[in-house]
């Protein structure tokens, strides 16, 4: 194993930020979606959630995270009468999609938080570095 292939705090802080940009694209996303309409209620959409897993790299002891996968929220969708809808089934009914407006603009704020407390931690380790340099 080479000294490159051992984590270290950049490629830790990179993986987390990967993280954290994954969550706020998702939370994007649902917001994005936030009022959608269907059809049906198989076709409404549904929020998503990324599936982090803790990674332990054995050379350095270092835990990152990683993304394993996205998961569908379980929150049904909710039926309204709108007869006059396009989307509008024989009964007159559509399908709203269940987000949680609000919760999504929560989550997006933790997770640019997060980015940026991560952006920080390269800052101040870049600088500790480079006063380490000048000191020699």
């Amino acid at each position: 194993m080479t000294m490159s292939d051992r984590m270290n705090l950049f490629t830790l802080a990179q993986r987390g930020m990967s993280a954290q940009m994954v969550r706020m694209n998702a939370a994007a996303s649902n917001l994005a979606n936030a009022g959608s309409v269907a059809g049906s209620e198989a076709e409404a959409y549904r929020s998503v959630r990324p599936v982090f897993q803790a990674q332990l790299d054995q050379a350095s002891g270092l835990t990152s995270v990683r993304v394993t996968g996205m998961q569908l929220s379980d929150a049904a969708p909710i039926k309204r009468h709108d007869p006059n809808h396009p989307l509008a089934d024989e009964n007159g009914d559509v399908w709203d999609a269940p987000v949680d407006e609000t919760g999504e603009m929560v989550e997006i704020m933790e997770s640019a938080r997060q980015y940026q407390n991560l952006v920080e931690a390269l800052q101040t380790a870049k600088q500790l570095m480079l006063e380490t340099l000048r000191s020699n």
